[in-house]
């Protein structure tokens, strides 16, 4: 059986503890091994970034972004091996994982423009004689760890922006569907990347902490789960490194009495159930506002709900594939109990749904909830399932309040035809993307990806701008050249009035 392995400077390396096993989700098979870093691996593949760091920092910029237009050719003539190799781990389903590579190249094509990105600012004369500028320095080695729902849009969201910017990389991956950063890899090598510039290390906590802990490491991006979020910044900042550690959500989709149901019930469907759920800018929450509103939203989802295709990804016509592990398909199906117990309403019980001919896969059938309410366990956690609670709300006001209320920030909506109640929305919600009208409200790659309160620990949001900032160090130089002017020694602070 195949062995991913990592790839330090270039070449694979199996070197670590017992490989752990990878499974096809669909089928509950395990299909490969995967090697598990122990520090050594990490601290070679530091090593073999830190070595190719000063020859790719000094590239121009120019040359460093046509490996990025190189790339985004590569990438997009082989969308679908990358779309194939995801969903064989992962279980999504083959549209579902192409969308994933789309927005994936969109970032791609904004490190496309780097030079412009890194362009400084020149003010002549800020004295006399005295010219000011200011120049954005790469930090040096980065890191990315990354999670398991987006295999290669989330490294393609950090390693483009930096290695762009003039860092080296070294990515460790989720272990659950690992060949993906391996592609990755292979298609930046083809663009024309030098080895060691991008180096991957599969593993757990063991390289989490080693590179969390390596002197030589500058930053740390990372997206997952709220506590190991705040576990990577803790841990990172306390050891000196810059640290943008992307949490948790719990995402709320309101729906006010003016809105089009059938629009809001079919944006329900696919930002609930997309991706079996498992994404952090799905709605796991919708908040309609009063009875009659709550009423037919139920009679639109229901039956929509009941009738989602569910299958592999090699079936064309699925909607909605498994969950990644076994664990996670019977966490989910826990807590839709715990929340029966609780009170809510199963209106749609997605538990124990099997399909013929894949009965060991890891399936989780579509699950609505009514009757929600802010106390119950379902509404707190992060339930990352194929799971769409219903909490009702009876005023507008109250459902901004609750959206305030809750620990996670990441992303919102709401559904209306008022325009002042849209633009109030937008401006009182403590949510870090908002759409209108818009279910998944995740920026294009020219604005940046990033939440507010638990749901990100660090002050840069992923790419976009704000990846320039966090992958570059700012550098302000004032200069005088000799010009025969001459004011003797000055003993208070420098002025240049």
């Amino acid at each position: 059986m195949e062995t991913i392995q990592h790839i330090i400077g270039g070449s694979g390396e199996s070197g670590g503890t017992s490989p752990a096993a990878v499974f096809n989700p669909a089928t509950g098979e395990q299909i490969a091994n995967v090697a598990i870093a122990e520090k050594a691996q990490v601290d070679a593949a530091v090593a073999a970034a830190k070595a190719a760091l000063d020859g790719w920092a000094n590239t121009p910029p120019a040359k460093r972004a046509r490996v990025m237009f190189r790339l985004r050719d590569i990438l997009e003539a082989r969308a679908d091996d990358v779309a194939r190799t995801i969903s064989a781990e992962h279980g999504k389903t083959h549209d579902d994982a192409l969308g994933e590579v789309t927005r994936a190249l969109e970032v791609v094509e904004y490190a496309c423009g780097i030079p412009e990105l890194l362009k400084g600012d020149f003010t002549r004369n800020v004295g006399p004689a005295i010219d000011s500028y200011s120049d954005r320095q790469p930090l040096g080695v980065v890191a990315g760890i990354t999670p398991f729902n987006f295999p290669a849009m989330v490294p393609l969201w950090m390693i483009p922006m930096a290695v762009a910017c003039g860092n080296t990389f070294v990515l460790k991956p989720s272990e659950r569907d690992p060949s993906s950063a391996n592609l990755v890899h292979e298609l930046f090598k083809e663009a024309g990347l030098p080895d060691g510039v991008l180096n991957v290390v599969h593993g757990d906590k063991t390289a989490v902490d080693a590179l969390l802990d390596h002197p030589d490491v500058q930053a740390v991006s990372f997206v997952g789960s709220t506590p190991v979020a705040e576990y990577i910044y803790t841990r990172g900042t306390a050891a000196g490194k810059r640290v943008q550690a992307l949490g948790g959500a719990k995402n709320h989709m309101v729906i006010l009495p003016d809105a089009d149901i059938d629009q809001a019930a079919d944006a329900l469907m696919g930002a609930g159930f997309g991706s079996a759920g498992e994404r952090c800018m799905a709605v796991s929450v919708a908040v309609p506002v009063g009875e009659e509103t709550a009423n037919k939203l139920i009679e639109k989802l229901a039956p929509q709900v009941r009738a989602l295709k569910i299958g592999p990804a090699t079936d064309p016509e699925a909607e909605m594939g498994p969950v990644i592990t076994k664990a996670a398909q019977e966490r989910i199906e826990g807590l839709i109990e715990q929340g029966e117990k609780e009170g809510a309403e199963v209106v749609v019980d997605g538990r124990g749904f099997r399909l013929q001919g894949y009965e060991n896969g890891y399936w989780v059938g579509g699950t609505l909830l009514d009757r929600v309410t802010p106390e119950m366990t379902v509404y707190k956690e992060e339930i990352f399932g194929p799971v769409l609670s219903v909490l009702r709300a009876n005023s507008y006001d109250q459902a901004v309040d609750l959206i305030n209320a809750h620990e996670y920030g990441n992303g919102t909506a709401i559904f209306t035809r008022d325009g002042d109640a849209a633009r109030d929305f937008t401006s009182r919600i403590q949510v870090g993307m908002v759409g209108v009208n818009v279910p998944i409200p995740v920026p294009v790659a020219y604005h940046s990806f990033g939440g507010w309160k638990r749901s990100i620990f660090g002050a840069h949001g992923i790419y976009g701008p704000e990846a320039v900032h966090f992958y570059t160090r700012l550098k302000t130089i004032t200069s005088r050249w000799p010009t025969g002017i001459r004011s003797g020694a000055e003993f208070t602070f420098p002025s240049m009035g």
